[in-house]
């Protein structure tokens, strides 16, 4: 197995069980600390938004004079820890600073993504950016059909315990890395293909893209906080399981994306690419407002295959206009306004939902996803040929 499969394999791992429970934070507020209001909840999921944004900067200017896995041998021991520390809390502002501590460390886990393409060659870029984008972007999503499973069988705090195993079996898979693949201080990266440098480095471009990736991010994912509760009042297949599958089904669309972009022949335009899918992720954000089951599986599945396009292309921009020696740096550039994007979009989610109903959401993000169509080619501007 190469180094580049598994640490693609670890990144999975560390973002499916990361995120088995976000789906059903509602729930467990409500089931542990006495039903808070919706705006807590929404509040709760911005900060750990907030807590990633702020803290990858550190653990990218880390990675500079550690190397990444080493950096994450600790990392996930200490999340481990604290993930399991969780299970045993019953005290709301003990649970803030346990879990938001937690985060910090679990959130090492995003210096896998540079890493990996730090080590690739720019032909290859497309493809690795397609399989990591199905790990980072969907793989959360596909962790809360696994924590739909697992609420059927279990109570909804022990999810705490499983996220623990989860973090300490990263920890084992690095020690594993570190002894059989990673090269002495002075030697060469142990990658299956040398890098190639790219000096076109466009920093206003990189920051413009910036400005994109936030309005995408909060208006893409506003829908997410409380799609669980949203669909269990309108389905008639109300489960847990059931709720965490179709909260799921865009992370299994995703992976057919990729498996179908891999078959084809000819790889459309980039930017053409990223417009139409926000295009039919607006179209399948509104048809899940009406509040009918079957709508919103035939928006679930268009939804997953716009996001994956739209993703895809948005971080094989970021690559494109970044060079291998700035991946990490650059990379948490983006990653600060797609937190902000994701905490705008949980807090939003929270006072829309107290407001104005579990509808709303679709709305607002229906229209936010045709104003960012609107803005991308205002913000990146297809490059001037010779």
């Amino acid at each position: 197995m190469t180094l580049r499969t598994c640490l693609i394999m670890m990144t999975a791992l560390a973002v499916i069980t990361d995120n088995l429970i976000i789906p059903f934070y509602p729930q467990y507020f409500a089931e542990r600390f006495d039903n808070p209001p919706e705006q807590h909840v929404g509040l709760y999921l911005a900060v750990v938004s907030f807590v990633v944004m702020a803290v990858f900067p550190l653990w990218a200017r880390l990675a500079k004079r550690v190397h990444p896995v080493r950096i994450l041998i600790s990392a996930q021991l200490m999340a481990g820890s604290l993930t399991a520390a969780c299970y045993f809390i019953d005290s709301l502002p003990l649970f803030w600073v346990v879990s938001l501590l937690m985060v910090v460390f679990k959130g090492s886990y995003l210096l896998m993504y540079p890493y990996v393409m730090s080590l690739q060659q720019q032909d290859n870029h497309t493809q690795t950016i397609g399989t990591l984008s199905v790990v980072v972007h969907f793989g959360a999503i596909l962790g809360a059909a696994l924590g739909g499973l697992i609420l059927q069988v279990m109570n909804i705090g022990d999810v705490f315990l499983v996220m623990a195993a989860g973090d300490f079996i990263q920890m084992a898979i690095c020690m594993h890395l570190v002894r059989g693949y990673l090269p002495a201080p002075g030697e060469q990266p142990a990658s299956d293909e040398a890098p190639v440098k790219n000096e076109a480095r466009s920093l206003p471009a990189i920051y413009r893209l910036c400005l994109v990736m936030l309005l995408f991010y909060f208006v893409g994912y506003v829908t997410r906080p409380f799609f669980a509760v949203y669909w269990q009042q309108v389905a008639h297949w109300n489960s847990e399981m059931a709720a965490g599958f179709v909260y799921a089904l865009p992370g299994a669309v995703a992976v057919v994306a990729l498996w179908w972009g891999r078959r084809a022949t000819r790889q459309g335009n980039t930017r053409d690419g990223i417009l139409a899918g926000l295009l039919l992720g607006a179209a399948a954000t509104f048809i899940q407002g009406f509040g009918d089951q079957w709508l919103i599986l035939l928006g679930r599945v268009l939804f997953g295959w716009a996001l994956y396009q739209v993703t895809v292309r948005l971080d094989a921009l970021l690559f494109e206009l970044s060079s291998p020696e700035h991946y990490a740096v650059d990379f948490s550039k983006i990653n600060i306004f797609q937190c902000l994007g994701n905490m705008g979009s949980a807090y939003g989610a929270g006072l829309l939902v107290s407001h104005y109903g579990q509808a709303m959401p679709f709305w607002v993000g229906a229209a936010g996803l045709l104003a960012t169509a609107a803005l991308f080619p205002l913000l990146v501007r297809k490059p001037r040929t010779a």
